[in-house]
């Protein structure tokens, strides 16, 4: 099982207009360090400074060489499905194709509500915006129109499928992608097991567990993300061996951490358990 880490890519204490050193710098140290993969998130409108995912994708390519890069996840149905294959084959060809797409349908409404978006339509738009990305990473007329591929980048970059819990996701995810991601957010320890147990029958070759926050100080604050998580590494030493044991045993391919500090050494202590 690999250890990968996720951020959120919020706002630091830097001086105005130096976020990009902060940034460049996390990721020169992750892939430094030996990490895998740099994954982050999306999310917008819920009362916090964010960045683009793809746009941020792209910085990261700039100052990096051989991690993978994804998304964990991408709300697909926020988005018009051209525009975003478009933005997407941009990120896989300035990543040296080392992009992995993690999708989702969206779950937050006040990300819909920002861009008057049909929240109730979510999941219909998620299947026929996917659909139409790949037509449109194969060269296939569009609206009446061709996006050309860019050289080297045709096909487009391998799906991943966030889905907490539902078996028609897990399983499309097994079937039409080529991965399944979950979340340590939201999904529970009986959630994991039995979505592992479908994404494996239906013929499911990836599996990763995404956003698996890390303190092992243990000292979550009161109402944080790290206090409500269902799976996570929030907790001492010996229970982080015994947590990550069990991810594993459940079947997971590779964990995304988090560490809501920031603190990369600990993400490190918490590899060397593995």
């Amino acid at each position: 099982m690999r250890l990968s880490i996720v951020t959120f890519m919020q706002p630091g204490v830097e001086p105005r207009g130096q976020s990009f050193d902060r940034i460049a710098s996390y990721a020169r140290r992750i892939e430094a360090a030996g990490f895998p993969g740099l994954w982050v998130t999306d999310s917008l409108g819920r009362g916090r400074a964010t960045l683009d995912p793809l746009v941020a994708l792209g910085a990261l390519a700039a100052v990096t060489r051989r991690i993978e890069l994804g998304t964990a996840v991408l709300q697909v149905s926020l988005r018009h499905p051209v525009d975003l294959a478009h933005r997407v084959q941009s990120a896989q060809v300035l990543t040296g194709n080392r992009l992995r797409l993690g999708v989702g349908s969206g779950s937050t409404r006040a990300d819909f509500d920002l861009f008057g978006a049909d929240y109730a339509q979510r999941f219909r738009t998620l299947t026929s915006s996917l659909d139409i990305m790949r037509r449109t990473w194969r060269g296939e007329p569009v609206n009446g129109g061709v996006l050309t591929p860019w050289p080297g980048s045709e096909g487009g970059p391998p799906i991943l499928l966030g889905a907490w819990r539902n078996p028609r996701w897990i399983t499309y995810a097994a079937k039409q992608c080529q991965g399944w991601i979950a979340s340590g957010l939201y999904s529970s320890w009986e959630d994991l097991e039995n979505g592992m147990r479908i994404f494996r029958e239906a013929g499911g070759a990836y599996a990763a567990l995404a956003n698996v926050l890390v303190d092992l100080n243990n000292r979550p604050e009161p109402g944080s993300l790290a206090e409500r998580a269902k799976v996570s590494l929030v907790c001492g030493p010996d229970d982080a061996r015994q947590r990550l044991k069990r991810i594993e045993q459940i079947g997971f391919d590779e964990v995304l951490a988090i560490s809501p500090a920031g603190a990369l050494d600990e993400i490190e202590r918490v590899r060397d358990y593995l």
